[in-house]
């Protein structure tokens, strides 16, 4: 790793032109802290998913009241929205089983593409960085290598076991969708919990609703498109409440394109998953939890232990 004063100074130079890019106010960014070492030290890798402690998860589990489950997930299909120049393709080989009096045969899987970064996927702490520098300062350089990250991978995350909140800003606006482009401020997030009358706690997984998801089938070239996402102002305050994960119905949960600044890219990738180690899932389907009322539930999800990876596809579930 780079010295301690050239990493201190790399992070502050970082961070301030991060929090400059956002708008932020010059003064807040001269004065920008350090990002790393994290609260949980310098070799950590887990980052957010340490404040899942038995006890929240404990706590958690005494949301099931109804036993009713929902589904988080989209399909995976090869036709599925997919964006940028990423891919999914899925080949069935037929078994060279050897013959049998019983006649067995057998089908396969071959899987190819950007798996982790398809479909409804966890996005892990070694997926984006500010410059060379990732989540608690680790370089780039040292270790990524094209078989796998060498630290970082989505194998440290381990299971997500606790309390998730819907807020459910579409319904808070009082529309079925959200337009193209709205930046979602901390502001709605806090209207939109104050109208189900709930807060967050720590370690939460705080899912976002914008209605996006109703694009998935009807719509795909659509759902790819501009889309609504919070903005680097209402990560900073998701930042502030310490949960463990967030996700969205849109495919960056980012509002694409910035209204700041164009050229300004997943500000709060950066903001929430390189600064704070926070986890962010994209592409949930969370409609039919909408219409159930379910606001509050256990959240359920594990990563595939895909070593060195930079994120992984999940199915989570809510349980009322």
């Amino acid at each position: 790793m780079p010295a301690p004063a050239t990493r201190a100074s790399h992070s502050r130079h970082a961070a301030a032109s991060l929090l400059l890019a956002c708008a932020a106010a010059p003064a807040a960014a001269a004065e920008a802290p350090a990002w790393f070492p994290s609260e949980w030290g310098v070799q950590d890798q887990r980052g957010a998913a340490n404040r899942i402690t038995p006890e929240r998860t404990l706590a958690a589990l005494r949301l099931a009241k109804t036993g009713r489950i929902h589904s988080l997930a989209q399909p995976f299909r090869s036709d599925m929205p997919i964006w940028g120049g990423r891919s999914f393709q899925l080949t069935i080989p037929h078994a060279d089983e050897p013959p049998s009096k019983n006649a067995l045969t057998a089908n396969l899987d071959f899987v190819a593409g950007e798996l982790g970064q398809v479909g409804t996927q966890l996005d892990g702490l070694g997926h984006v960085g500010i410059g060379d520098l990732y989540y608690n300062g680790n370089d780039r350089r040292e270790f990524v290598r094209r078989n796998g990250l060498q630290r970082l991978g989505i194998e440290h995350a381990g299971p997500f076991v606790t309390r998730g909140v819907l807020v459910d800003v579409a319904a808070y606006k009082g529309v079925q969708r959200l337009p193209p482009g709205y930046e979602v401020t901390a502001a709605d997030l806090q209207g939109a919990l104050a109208r189900q009358k709930l807060s967050l706690r720590e370690g939460d997984t705080l899912l976002l609703r914008t209605g996006w998801a109703q694009l998935w089938k009807s719509d795909p070239a659509a759902y790819t498109g501009n889309a609504p996402g919070w903005g680097p102002q209402a990560c900073e305050w998701i930042v502030r409440q310490k949960p463990a994960a967030t996700g969205c119905d849109t495919y960056g949960c980012d509002v694409v394109p910035n209204p700041h600044d164009a050229a300004v890219l997943w500000p709060c990738h950066q903001i929430m998953g390189t600064q704070a180690g926070i986890y962010n899932i994209e592409n949930l389907d969370l409609e039919a939890l909408a219409a159930d009322g379910a606001h509050e539930f256990l959240f359920v999800m594990t990563p595939l232990p895909l070593v060195g990876a930079s994120g992984s596809p999940v199915a989570p579930i809510a349980i009322r």
